[in-house]
Formats: structure tokens, sequence, C-alpha cells
């Protein structure tokens, strides 16, 4: 274990991440540390003659004593430096050196031995993201003409960069704000890198079972078992000191005596024994550990230390980690078929990638597969999910070509936001199917590592849809949407057609059908029982050739005169060729038509058979949902004008300078920040007598509205504590005596003077910052009624514009904004913009951990916000935090 290191006052712990290189091992990144003048000295010693004269423009044989302390002494405001670990070594370092109020000088010392891995893109990235924690907005550095691998650091990180070459040294300028360029720069990497890592894992060349006894029931002999009745054509190693042969294969005492490098190690010891394993693997250079042990986090108390322990000590020695307590790996590409699981059996190959973070789930899951014939290119298990994760392997199915569909069945989730952009980006190209019936603080499995949440399940259904993700209830219908994606085309529109041999039977499939949203456009056509192979197939012919069809389903009961399997060679024929879905249901029957599949040469598309007609409905409206969503345009992001940026964030850290734990924000507090970003809120002025009252109206001009400060009462509409139009002072004398006769007696005598609005909708539009899923905007129609109805829509910000207009619509009340019975439409651009402008706040500022626009007045000529309430708290780091870590 790593001796306890004495940080320094001010030490920015927040600021460590491990990050997955170029290659996809991992590094820590952490701040400099006064300790490290050692390890500065000995980076300083491994590094060439040409490194050195690029780094320091001199022949430096040694620093000197000064200097080092110079580097490893900073104040982590305008003196950064970060450096990049790799089993305690330090393999990078970058810096950066305030020149002006918004400049820095930048600078990078990558080591010899891992120069081209990214560590120098890594530690610009994280530099920038710090930098402009502090207000540095500019990045400058010189750089030697002949090093060009860092001016290519520079040039492909997705800044606009200038260049100027002054004796002999060329001088960088770049703004450090991310744009879309850099912004797309950074996730490319990132999904480069742990696309590889993942990659790594499921393709191995050699394998160490370390654990594999001679006995049957140990778990490591089930695993070398498996690995070696699959066909794995790679090496497979047991690693056992008490024995010499295990299944025919020499056993090694050590993972260090085993020939050659090890790509992946099978660890299934006790787990006192883990760390030992571990630290061994590091030593030896093995690329990637397998841990199915169990005894970690779910159980708790020491279980949970002994977790964090292992996962640090995998991560500080650049590798990475699937489980512990995990089922299991397989892989049933024929070029490696790896089969490192507790499944005795390799699942058949297909083209549908699963993960499941349960063992006991992965056995069935895989035995479902199996029952309804639908192969499985690749299978993971997270077990207790301390590294790899569901993001993981969708980064890594996106460029998988054997992987035409994902299922992820989800009992927590460690990095939602993360989730998010990936999921959609896989999305876009790969249908991606989530069993998860719901997520909160009391459904976290022991052992995962999930941040608290307050969210509503509502708003994790949200972010799925948003993130274009087909969400199911049971793994049954996760099979029965994606035996439908995996073998057929999806469908071109809502359009069905229905053919049996059943008049009842087509009845209840058109119902299913139209209880979907779906339309039945050709039918339903209910042959006779009785009826000829060849009449099925004139039927089936005529549906598919029908323009107005979009997806045939096809329904029987077992025929009197023809046999099931020509019926089924009958739809076939019909749907080969066709470039229309086509499903069936064949009662008492539920998988995948065999016969067909092109894994064994067939020539058509295999056909997805379903039980009950219920169930082929549900698939096809999951897949034409689906279909509808990437097909659609989804925007640009929102980038509203008019912000400043700086202002907003000088109010926040002004109020958290005087109130370090946060609070709410005064009204002068809310309408500096909210008008630093472009949102004006009316004024309003609180009145303790009459007197108060009429001057405060005369100060803002007739007509005004005299209402109650009570939060019970606030924007309820109705008479009760309000008063509006009120035109003169002996309105609002009348008002007040009204007011405060009813509300006293209430306690909610406290009032407040407002002009008087244009004549509109009350809305209400919030955003809160959330441990788990970061901001989150929501919007509504005011009303108690809505809101006992739970009328709220939420998103996950940063938003597009297209996901701005899809969150007004998306709530019932939606048609009150649209000219119902009559009234004229409000103004939907402008409150299109305002959200934005809110998600724009909630997305740039973690610390406002609370805002509140309402009411929110939207009428034909535009909005105005009535009403704010903005709380600012520190807050820990997010989970996803716009740079490349593992969380």
């Amino acid at each position: 274990m790593t001796q306890h290191v004495e940080l320094p006052p001010g030490y920015p712990v927040q600021w460590e991440a491990d990050v997955v290189l170029r290659d996809g091992s991992v590094a820590h990144l952490r701040p400099i540390r006064p300790s490290d003048e050692a390890a500065i000295h000995e980076f300083h010693s491994r590094q060439s003659e040409e490194s050195i004269y690029l780094r320091f423009f001199a022949p430096l044989k040694r620093l000197s004593d000064k200097d080092v302390h110079r580097f490893t002494h900073v104040d982590y405001e305008d003196r950064v430096a970060l450096v990049l670990t790799l089993r305690e070594d330090i393999i990078g370092i970058g810096r950066y050196d305030r020149i002006e109020p918004g400049s820095a000088e930048v600078a990078f010392n990558v080591s010899d031995h891992y120069q081209g891995r990214g560590v120098g893109s890594v530690l610009l990235e994280h530099l920038a993201a710090i930098a402009q924690e502090f207000g540095i907005t500019r990045f400058t550095a010189e750089v030697l003409p002949q090093n060009r691998k860092m001016l290519t650091v520079f040039s492909e990180a997705g800044y606009e960069v200038t260049r100027k070459v002054e004796d002999g040294v060329v001088a960088l300028h770049f703004d450090i704000e991310p744009t879309d360029r850099s912004k797309a720069v950074a996730m490319s990497r990132e999904h480069r890198a742990e696309a590889i890592s993942v990659s790594r894992i499921l393709r191995p060349r050699t394998v160490a079972v370390i654990g594999a006894g001679r006995s049957e029931k140990s778990m490591g002999h089930h695993f070398l078992k498996n690995l070696l009745d699959a066909g794995f054509t790679g090496e497979a190693h047991p690693v056992n000191a008490k024995a010499r042969k295990i299944l025919g294969r020499t056993a090694y005492d050590t993972i260090a005596d085993v020939p050659g490098p090890v790509d992946l190690a099978v660890v299934a010891v006790p787990a006192e024994k883990v760390l030992k394993v571990v630290d061994d693997c590091a030593a030896a250079g093995v690329g990637a550990l397998l841990v199915v042990s169990s005894g970690f986090g779910e159980g708790g108390g020491e279980g949970d230390e002994l977790q964090a322990e292992l996962v640090r000590r995998v991560r500080g020695s650049g590798m990475r980690i699937v489980g512990p307590n995990s089922f299991g790996l397989i892989n049933t590409d024929k070029d490696f078929s790896l089969n490192v699981s507790l499944s005795p059996s390799m699942p058949p190959h297909g083209h549908l990638g699963l993960f499941a973070q349960s063992g006991a789930l992965g056995i069935a899951v895989l035995a479902s597969a199996a029952r309804r014939n639908l192969g499985i290119s690749v299978f993971a298990s997270a077990g207790n999910r301390v590294d790899v994760s569901g993001n993981d392997l969708m980064q890594y199915w996106i460029d998988d070509d054997e992987t035409h569909a994902v299922g992820l069945y989800l009992e927590s989730m460690g990095n939602p936001r993360k989730f998010s952009r990936i999921a959609r980006n896989l999305g876009l190209i790969k249908p991606v199917i989530v069993v998860q019936s719901g997520v909160s603080s009391y459904g976290v499995p022991p052992g995962h590592r999930v941040r608290s949440t307050k969210v509503r399940p509502a708003v994790f259904a949200a972010m799925l849809r948003q993130a274009g993700t087909i969400r199911v209830s049971n793994v049954h219908q996760m099979f029965d949407v994606a035996q439908l994606l995996v073998h057929q085309p999806l469908p071109a529109g809502r359009r069905i057609a229905i053919v049996g041999n059943s008049a009842a039977l087509g009845a209840l499939s058109a119902g299913a059908v139209a209880g979907r949203g779906l339309t039945v456009t050709h039918g339903p056509v209910s042959l006779p029982t009785e009826a000829t192979v060849e009449e099925f197939r004139e039927a089936l012919a005529r549906a598919f050739d029908d323009p107005d069809v979009d997806s045939v389903l096809t329904c029987f009961i077992p025929p009197i005169v023809a046999h099931d399997e020509d019926v089924t060679e009958a739809v076939r024929m019909a749907a080969r060729g066709s470039d229309k879905t086509c499903v069936a249901t064949f009662l008492g029957m539920r998988g995948v038509d065999s016969s067909t599949s092109m894994d064994e040469g067939g020539t058509g598309q295999a056909i997805p058979i379903y039980a009950m007609p219920e169930d082929a409905a549900y698939a096809l409206a999951k897949a034409t949902k689906y279909a509808e969503w990437r097909k659609k345009d989804h925007g640009i992001p929102v980038a509203p004008a008019g912000i400043n940026r700086r202002v907003a964030e000088d109010v926040v850290q002004t109020v958290l300078s005087v109130s370090p734990e946060g609070r709410r924000l005064d009204p002068d507090e809310t309408a500096a920040l909210l008008t630093a970003y472009g949102i004006e809120v009316w004024p309003s002025r609180k009145a303790t007598s009459v007197e108060e009252a009429v001057a405060a109206a005369e100060a803002i001009g007739y007509p005004v509205v005299l209402k109650s400060t009570a939060p019970m009462l606030r924007h309820q509409g109705g008479v009760t504590g309000v008063r509006v139009d009120l035109g003169g002072e002996q309105a609002v004398r009348e008002a007040w005596a009204s007011l405060h006769e009813r509300l006293s007696p209430l306690a909610a005598g406290q009032l407040e003077v407002q002009r008087m609005a244009t004549p509109g909708v009350a809305c209400v539009v919030t955003a809160d910052e959330d441990a788990l899923f970061g901001p989150v905007v929501s919007f509504g129609v005011s009303g108690l009624p809505t809101e006992l109805l739970d009328d709220i829509a939420h998103r996950i910000p940063p938003l597009t514009d297209v996901a701005v207009s899809e969150l007004i619509s998306s709530v019932k009340a939606a048609p009150v904004l649209h000219g119902h019975r009559g009234s004229t439409p409000v103004h939907r651009a402008a409150l299109a913009d305002l959200i934005a402008r809110v998600s724009v706040i909630s997305d740039d500022m973690p610390e406002v951990v609370s805002l509140k626009l309402n009411p929110v007045n939207a009428h034909p000529g535009g909005v105005q916000v009535l009403g704010a309430e903005v709380t600012v708290a520190p807050v820990a780091r997010r989970a996803d935090p716009g740079r490349r870590s593992l969380t």
C-alpha cells in the first residue's frame, strides 16, 4: 500500500482523476505536491538529452534544487502544476503560471517512454478546465520548432491557435473557452481510449486463471474449463502453486512465471488474497483483471474498505478491472471464442451485445437468449462495477462491427450524465435497450458505488428518452425488442399490415397494434384455417407490396391443411428481399426463426416470432419509435447571446466567500446573477403598511398587482392571495384592506407590490443540481392541479434547441400555450430562449444548486419573469466534470 503523504494547505483533492490513455492503459492525474521533489529529479534523470533540450531550451543534465522547489511548491491558483503517474512514477508534468489577469503560460514535459499515448493532451485538457475556474481565459506557450509532438498537442486540441516565430521559438496563443470543436476532440479521444481499453479485455491473446484448482468445486476450475471448452483461440494458463497440471495445462506458481505477456488475468481466490494477486499482476505487466471473487463491497464494513483499496491499486498500476463479484465475460467472435464466465456453454454467435451487473441475472439472461435462439456478440457482467461499467462497454460497441444492437440490464447507474452522452452517440447508429425499473438511493445493490440522488424516477425516464434509448420493464421485453432490431430492418413508419388465418387473432392483433400508437392500413386479412400454402403466400405478397404499409405482422394458429413449417417458409419467402419489417405470431412460440439465420448461410432476414400478438405489437412499437428518434433532427446546442459568465461567477463566489455553506440569494444578488445570463426579473417591493404599498405602486408605475409573499399562497392564482390590475392609489388601499383582513388569520399578511403583467399563461422553470444526475432542468404550467398531477417535464443539460422545444411540448398542459379554445398562442420562441438560458446557467455553474423562476408569464408578445429564487452552495465535482475522468 502507498505510504500516507501529508497534503499541503489548499491541496485541491477534487482535481485528482484516473484517466484512460490512448493505448487503453490507466494513469492517475493529481496536483503536484512539495513531496514530489525526489520524484521530479528521478523523472528528469530518465529523460533523453533531446527531450530535456526541447522542454528547457538548454541541456540541463540535472535540475537545480531551487528549480525543483519552485516547480513543486505552487499556490494551486495562479501557479498550478499537475502530474500524471503510473505505479507511483511520474510520466508527465503539465503546469501553468498566470502572467496577466486572464492569461497564463503553459508548459509540458512527457516521459520519453510514454510519448504518443496522449499524456500531453490529457494534461492540457485538465489544466484548461482548472484555469477557467480562476478566470483564466487564454493560454500562451513557447515551443521550439523541432518539438513537433508538442506542437501537435496544441494544434489537435480543437482550439483556435495562433502562431508566431520569434528568435527561433514558436509562440502560441489560444483561448481555452471550450468550443464545439474542442469538446468534440476531447470526447472523441475519450471514446477511442475507453473503447481500446475494453477491447484489450474482450479480445485477449493470453488469459491466466489465478486460483484455478484441480477440484471441480473450485471457482477457478470452472472458469478455466469453460474457457477451454469454448475453444479459446489464444493461450490459457492456470496459476496455482499447489498443482503442476490442471485440465491438461501446465500450472504456474505465480503470474510472474507465466511465459509472455498476459492480457487478461481471471482472479478467483479468496477476497483476503486478492490484493496480493493484484500487486503480482501489476509487477508482471498484466493488462486487465477479471475479479470473480466475492467478499467485497456487497458485504459492507471491511468489504467496502477492501473494495476501495482494490480499485486504487488496480488503477494505480495502469490496469482496468471487471468486478469484483463478476459472473464473467464472453466474446463469441470466432477469432477469440472467449468464455471466461460461469456459463458452462458458449451462447451462439450473433449480433446482440449484453451487459448485466448481477451475476445471478447473467445466468438467466444468457439462458433466455439461448431459448430464443438469439445470438450474442459480447456478454459482460460488471459485478460490483468498481471500474468497467456499461458506459465502457457502450464505448466499445460503438466501433464493434459484430454488435448490431445492445441490451443493458442496469441495477444502478454511477454516472448518468456520461451514460446519456455515450448512449446517445451509440443510439444514433445502433439501438440501445435498457432494463431499469427506476433509480433511487433505495434500489442500489450492495457493493455498488453510487452517489445519492434526490430526483424523482421521472427524471431518470426523461434522461433515457433524451438519450434515445429504448426502455423496457423486464428481460423478456428486452429480448422481444432485441430479436426484431437485430434481425429486421427498422420500420419506416407506423403503418401496419396484419395477415393471419383467424379473424379473432386478427382482431386481437389490430387492437394491440392500435393500442401501441400504430395504425393498421392493410387488413386485418383473415384467411380460413383450411387455406393452402399458396393462399398464404399470395396474401402475404399483397401486404408486402402495399405502398401504404411499413411493417407486416403475420399471425397464425396451427393450420389444418398446411404444415407449420410450410407456413413459416411462406413468411420467410414473402419477407425475403423486402426492406419492410416483418414479425410473426405463432401461438405458443417465441424466439428467432432459426431456419433462415444469416449466420447459417441463409439468404434472408431471420423472422422474430412471438407467442402472442401483444408481444409482437409491443416490439414493433418500440422499434418504430426508435426509428423515428434516429431519423429526426436532434438540433444544435443552445448558445444564447448576451451571456457574461464572469459576472455570474463573481456573484456566486462573493456569496460563498462570506457564506461558505451557501445560502439563498437576496433579490439584488438574484437579479445580478440572472441578468448576467440575459434574464430580467421584474422587480417587486415588499410592503408592511398600506402607505408603503402606495409608495411602492407609485414608484413602479400603475397598474400594479398586490400579492401575498406567503409560500402557501404565492403563484396559486385566484383571488385568495392576490389583487390584480390596480390602477390607482384608492385601488391599492382597498386591495390592501381586503387582503390584510383575509390573510392575517393565516399569518400570511406579508404583501408585495409588482407591476401588472400582460395577460398570459403562468409557467414555472426550474434547475436543480443533483449529486448523481448533475443539473436537471424542469418545466411546467403553474397551478395546483398541474402540480398534483405531476405534469412536469425534465431534461438533462446540455440541451439542444430541439430538446428545449420538446421539453415545452411534453407537458400535458402544453395546449394552453398553443391557443387552447381559441386563445392567442404564447410567444413560444421567447419561452424557449428563457429555458435555454436557464439550462446554460445550470450547466455552467454547479454551485447554483437551485433556481426557480415562478411565475414566468408567457404571453403572445414574449415572456415576463415575475419571480425568481436562487440558492447557491459549494458542491462536489460532478460525476461527468467536462474533462476526461474515470468515475
